[in-house]
């Protein structure tokens, strides 16, 4: 039964995506900016809601008040593709996602983002790449938008914890912006390379923003991990068996 609701939801993204990105590109040509943004949002809708009809997968968010109207750069725990699909439906404010610009490449969804504020970079050229966020990131958060980044880069397994590149802190201390973490128990319902989705709840919990003003990028991170990483341990216990964060030990003590 959890395959057959699955494939639908994939069927349903797929019937759903074609008409939507279409329907973006043609309105791509007379607007721009946030309302073309919204517009793309409303078939992530779509998604979120087949996602919690068809195969039972709800969301359970706390710490929302810890977001406000100021420029914030987002540091989410990245575990499947849920969370890239449900935070622009869950945020605000419009999301710049930085993202490797293969993705550009997916018929309709990526011709879609491409019409889109977002950061695209190509990591072979990593010089070039960062350069590119710092300014396209400043540029962008002083539109009102917020840039989103996943530290680990890559999706991590259920109960796994990747390496966190301090890639949002360097953004976050070159502009004095300060820095969200967020955690979030996607990979329980939706693991990573799979779209077979099991019902459950996904909880997503919203740090309070971390000052970035007078930090060195390794030490803010270190610190943004060891909250994300604690509070994951917490939200999904049983993942974690006997499994402590290993960045608790080495977060600074703020006061």
């Amino acid at each position: 039964m959890k395959v057959l609701r699955s494939t639908l939801f994939v069927l349903w993204m797929i019937v759903t995506v074609i008409p939507w990105a279409l329907g973006v590109l043609v309105m791509s040509i007379f607007v721009r900016g946030n309302p073309l943004y919204w517009a793309c949002v409303g078939w992530l809708n779509l998604v979120m809601w087949g996602a919690r009809v068809i195969c039972g997968v709800r969301a359970r968010v706390q710490g929302m008040e810890n977001l406000g109207d100021q420029a914030v750069i987002l540091a989410s725990k990245h575990q499947s593709t849920w969370e890239t699909f449900a935070f622009p439906c869950l945020m605000s404010h419009p999301l710049c996602y930085v993202f490797k610009r293969e993705l550009l490449y997916i018929p309709f969804f990526g011709w879609a983002m491409a019409r889109l504020d977002m950061i695209h970079i190509d990591r072979s050229k990593r010089a070039e790449a960062w350069n590119k966020v710092a300014e396209q990131g400043r540029r962008l958060m002083a539109q009102g938008n917020w840039v989103i980044m996943f530290p680990e880069g890559t999706r991590t397994p259920r109960g796994d914890q990747g390496v966190y590149k301090s890639g949002a802190t360097r953004l976050a201390v070159t502009t004095g912006v300060p820095v969200v973490p967020i955690a979030v128990t996607s990979a329980r319902c939706w693991p990573r390379k799979s779209f077979v989705l099991t019902p459950g709840v996904i909880d997503v919990s919203i740090g309070k923003p971390i000052p970035s003003t007078g930090r060195e990028p390794d030490e803010l991170m270190r610190e943004v991990e060891a909250w994300i990483e604690a509070e994951m341990r917490r939200l999904d216990p049983e993942a974690y068996p006997q499994q402590p964060s290993p960045a608790a030990n080495e977060a600074p003590q703020r006061t």
